[in-house]
């Protein structure tokens, strides 16, 4: 993660986070507590913004009728199978 423009924040944790925290840190996916608290927020904020595009996606798809909602499922065919071979998360 990059270091420029940290805030630094004291905070107290429950003793599981802690302990999640550090597990991070020894798997490798953060070099220090604040990446692993970095790592962790990232994570979340990647979910909301998941969440946010499935209800918007949804709220498209219901707002389609008749000959457009036909031609979205066509699309949503072809790009589905290609787009299953994609790690989005790059895990």
């Amino acid at each position: 993660m990059a270091r420029a423009n940290r805030q630094k924040i004291s905070t107290t944790i429950a003793p599981e986070t802690n302990t999640f925290l550090k597990s991070l840190i020894r798997q490798g996916k953060a070099s220090s507590l604040a990446d692993a608290i970095d790592w962790a927020v990232a994570v979340v904020r990647r979910m909301e913004s998941r969440r946010r595009l499935e209800a918007a996606t949804a709220a498209y798809y219901e707002s389609l009728s008749g000959e457009a909602l036909e031609e979205e499922k066509k699309l949503e065919l072809a790009a589905g199978g290609v787009a299953s071979l994609v790690d989005f998360d790059g895990e």
